[in-house]
């Protein structure tokens, strides 16, 4: 067995270190005596020793080593009289030229160098570009926003292979049509058997795309109860993160929780997933969710993020801002990341850098609610109100008008007394999309208690607790009917409350009002008896006193 073969032996069973240590000393040996190997060995050699730097995660050296091999096949092929010990010629050599040019792609994204990772690729030339050189190099247009490049780069490769579905969704996300995707996808796959749920896979993540999540979830739903494909992770997530968009919160939180229940060493979508424990101030499930996730990885982001709403919901701040920068440093496409240090930068005062945050948000993924809403907050809280009606008035635009972005664009409009009419229309046209949603409800009653339309606030209110019967609803009917002087009832109400979430602080502020005012009403009841009694003491004294004088001055005369 040659030395070359004992190499490509190492290379076989993946014993890298091993073959990184004899493969320096066998290239040093070469580079004074060029005679040891023929060409094509010593091409082999630098392939192999850059294979073995790569994956010892030495990148930097692997694609030096990478582009030597490249030159050692250019010179020879362009000495033509050239020969290696098995005549074989230059363009026959393995790895191939095209391999060699996806391994150095691959060491500049792991150096982040994105445009020399796009300059290799395309000096591939565009007949010789294998289905991952065009995948590669379409995600790298798309993200640049060459959305023309990406989506011929995305068609080559359903041309090549007809079920690369990641292929799909990027087609679908670049508003390439559905049925445009669907014949090339439908046609490559004609015979198969049990292809027969690829149809609606196809048209859910095409709602996705077109923003119609109602019918996303039908889609997914379908899949998920009444094809082969129950309990799958990924429709799974496509349809948690359905929900998520269609902002469900509560349908969300239960598929995430389904998802890690049937695979705890899944890392996907569970930022999202602490996300939604941290709305709900669920801090005892994040930290052990959290603890979860750090036993499968600790280099991804979605374990950090999870410590870090967990940090943020027991005011950690420090340590949640920490957490959040780990998690960006470790995959600066987290788009959770940002949200979660923008959050708590926002909670902690910071507004500047919170709006810097938001705005990276908005550039990486347009269609994030929260960065809107955190955008609005910010300007709000800062006194810059044009600026929040702006960033309103695009959420609408970007995302439609939903009845979370109309009731976004409303609290901008509350804030003024002069626009507050336009508000509580605006409010009304969310509430007939979704009648029974909560920030439009409360939202409409704050705005009825300004201009004291209690009678019309606690109808409202009144209605919506046939259907939900929840702790801040019952806390604002309280606040309405003591208004009106209902004092029973408004104390009927604050303890429902209070048997729903009894550290509901509104609600124990509004029993203590109420128990003030009726001690008060007594104290004045008592002292309007007690001057009652009084008066008529006094009346009865001076009655008597009459008597007796009349009976003296009777007595005086008929003396």
């Amino acid at each position: 067995m040659t030395l070359i073969e004992q190499i490509k032996e190492l290379h076989a069973e993946g014993l890298y270190s091993n073959l990184k240590i004899l493969a320096s000393m066998l290239l040093t040996m070469s580079d004074h005596s060029t005679e040891m190997f023929p060409r094509m060995c010593k091409y082999q050699l630098q392939a192999y020793f850059a294979d073995a730097l790569f994956e010892t995660l030495e990148f930097k050296r692997a694609e030096a080593m990478y582009r030597k091999a490249l030159q050692q096949r250019k010179a020879a092929s362009k000495n033509n009289r050239a020969k290696t010990a098995s005549s074989t010629p230059p363009q026959q050599w393995q790895p191939s030229e095209v391999e060699l040019k996806y391994k150095i792609y691959q060491c500049h994204m792991h150096l982040k160098e994105t445009r020399d990772a796009m300059s290799i690729l395309e000096s591939v030339p565009a007949k010789q570009r294998t289905a991952k050189v065009n995948m590669a190099l379409g995600k790298l247009y798309q993200k640049a926003g060459m959305e023309r490049s990406a989506i011929s780069c995305f068609k080559e490769v359903l041309r090549q292979c007809p079920l690369s579905l990641e292929a799909i969704l990027c087609l679908l996300a670049l508003g390439v049509k559905v049925a445009e995707v669907a014949g090339m996808t439908m046609a490559g796959v004609q015979g198969v058997q049990n292809s027969e749920w690829l149809s609606s896979w196809i048209k859910g993540h095409a709602y996705v795309a077109t923003k119609d999540y109602s019918r996303a979830i039908n889609a997914f739903n379908t899949l998920d109860k009444k094809t082969l494909l129950r309990d799958n992770l990924d429709v799974l997530g496509a349809l948690g993160d359905s929900y998520y968009k269609a902002n469900d919160y509560k349908n969300a939180m239960a598929k995430y929780e389904r998802i890690h229940m049937l695979d705890p060493y899944l890392l996907k979508g569970m930022d999202l997933y602490a996300s939604l424990l941290a709305k709900e101030n669920k801090a005892d499930e994040l930290q052990q969710l959290g603890t979860a996730l750090f036993q499968v990885s600790d280099r991804q982001p979605e374990p950090w993020i999870t410590l870090g709403y967990h940090c943020a919901c027991v005011k950690r701040h420090t340590r949640a801002i920490y957490f959040a920068a780990k998690a960006y440093q470790l995959n600066q496409e987290s788009v959770q990341a940002l949200l979660l240090k923008g959050s708590t930068l926002q909670q902690i005062e910071k507004t500047q850098e919170a709006i810097l945050h938001y705005r990276e948000v908005m550039r990486m993924v347009p269609d994030r609610l929260e960065s809107y809403e955190g955008l609005v907050e910010c300007y709000l809280s800062s006194g810059r109100n044009r600026e929040a009606v702006s960033v309103a008035l695009n959420a609408c635009k970007t995302l439609g008008y939903t009845p979370c972005t109309l009731t976004l664009y409303a609290s901008v409009l509350m804030e003024d007394p002069v626009s507050q009419d336009k508000a509580k229309s605006t409010l009304d046209r969310a509430l007939s999309i979704k009648p029974d949603y909560l920030k439009a409800v409360t939202m409409k009653v704050k705005i009825l208690q300004i201009k004291q339309k209690y009678e019309e606030a606690i109808e409202l209110l009144r209605s919506q607790l046939v259907n939900q019967s929840l702790c801040v609803l019952h806390q604002l009917l309280g606040d309405c009917l003591s208004a009106v002087s209902d004092y029973q009832e408004a104390l009927d109400q604050y303890s429902i409350a209070l048997s729903i979430d009894p550290t509901d602080q509104k609600s124990l502020e509004g029993l203590q009002r109420i128990e003030k005012n009726g001690n008060n009403l007594e104290a004045n009841q008592d002292e309007d008896v007690d001057t009652m009694e009084d008066e008529e003491e006094a009346e009865l004294l001076g009655s008597d006193a009459e008597a007796q004088w009349s009976d003296q001055e009777q007595w005086y005369g008929v003396q």
